[in-house]
């Protein structure tokens, strides 16, 4: 080392030098790896300064015995500290391979804006945001809402547009194919109410009551919404997957294109379909759950299967059994239209369909909640 020769820093593997002439000599040693201890560049960059009276860098690494990623994440942050500046950086004494990494990170570019950058918003913000959003999505749905209306019109005058074919074939996939899983969830949920009443009503020796409860719960309310539930989850994600796919296939931009509305020829005949198997499916989850409520009746408590029967016919009404039809009805349009909507509005991927999919059933179960709590605060109103 010359007179003229002087070490700014020293630290295990890495040190630095300042020779003459503006010069600057990093001497590197040792292993450069994730898994070991190595020098901060933050560090060395410090210890070196501005580099206001530096001309050249030159690196040593005669002592280094093995090197990975980490070696070059040192050397860009040395790079990129001098860029500005007219200091050359001599990468002779680097590594062959350390070499062409860095050469190949210099000539192409970081483009701008492809970090992405953490941004902060206040409460306020995003309460304002979520809720410009809600109302949108409302706008959104009740335009969808009055353009099926209108379509429905359209039918009722013979103009709409769409395979007479196409309804039927959806008719059966909506009902008959959906008997399984609705006979199943019907027939469990009725055992289930049967045997949590049972288990009270046992107390006061009133068991025959048990099919007062399962009647009337389950024909009012609770088969609708159970096949509502079930019909969500099943078709209304048919329906969104389908249009979601035809919109990713720009088969619906091709109905456009030849002047045939999307609304008339694929929405129409999926909610017809829905409503009007609807109220069937819920009539055939009443049987399904009364006989669930036999089963428990008979099986469990004792009861007669004809003094079962005679109860359930007296604690029945037309009414009860009218306001879980107009549940189901209700529910058959809500499905359909969440599942359509959703459809309608999928984006150009593949995860889309997934996101559109996922959405129909969410929307659907949620209106389902809400048109029940309507329902039922309108029968207890007008005294039903």
């Amino acid at each position: 080392m010359s007179s003229q020769d002087q070490t700014i820093t020293q630290d295990a593997g890495l040190s630095i030098e300042r020779r003459g002439g503006g010069a600057l000599l990093v001497v590197l040693s040792g292993s450069w790896k994730l898994d070991r201890e190595i020098p901060s560049a933050e560090e060395a960059l410090k210890q070196i300064g501005s580099g206001e009276h530096v001309s050249r860098i030159d690196f040593d690494t005669s002592e280094m015995s093995d090197w990975d990623s980490s070696l070059l994440t040192f050397l860009m942050r040395i790079r990129d500290h001098f860029a500005q500046g007219k200091i050359e950086l001599e990468t002779d004494g680097l590594p062959e391979g350390a070499r062409r990494l860095l050469a190949l990170a210099s000539a192409v570019p970081e483009r701008k804006g492809a970090r992405k950058s953490v941004k902060y918003e206040s409460f306020l913000a995003v309460v304002g945001r979520e809720t410009m959003g809600f109302f949108q999505a409302l706008k959104e749905m009740l335009d969808f809402v009055g353009e099926t209306t209108i379509a429905f019109v359209k039918l009722l005058g013979g103009k709409a547009t769409f395979n007479r074919s196409d309804l039927l074939g959806l008719m059966q996939q909506c009902g008959s194919e959906a008997l399984p899983i609705v006979s199943l969830i019907s027939l469990l949920v009725g055992l289930i109410i049967a045997f949590v009443g049972a288990v009270q009503l046992k107390m006061f020796g009133a068991q025959i009551y048990v099919a007062d409860l399962v009647a009337i719960g389950m024909v009012r309310v609770m088969s609708a919404v159970m096949t509502g539930i079930i019909m969500a989850g099943r078709t209304g994600a048919a329906f969104a997957a389908e249009l979601g796919t035809m919109q990713v296939n720009e088969e619906i931009d091709a109905l456009q294109t030849l002047g045939i509305s999307p609304m008339e020829y694929l929405v129409l005949p999926r909610m017809l379909a829905l409503v009007v198997v609807m109220p069937l499916l819920c009539l055939y989850a009443d049987l399904m759950a009364v006989l669930g409520g036999l089963i428990v009746g008979v099986g469990m408590l004792g009861l007669g299967l004809m003094e079962y029967l005679h109860q359930t016919r007296a604690a029945l009404t037309m009414t009860n059994l009218w306001i879980g039809v107009i549940h189901c009805t209700v529910f058959g349009a809500i499905v359909a239209i969440a599942g359509c909507l959703r459809g309608m509005q999928c984006g150009r991927s593949a995860s889309a369909v997934g996101s559109a999919t996922t959405s129909a059933v969410v929307t659907g179960i949620v209106g389902i909640i809400v048109a029940t709590a309507i329902i039922t605060v309108i029968c207890e109103v007008v005294g039903i």
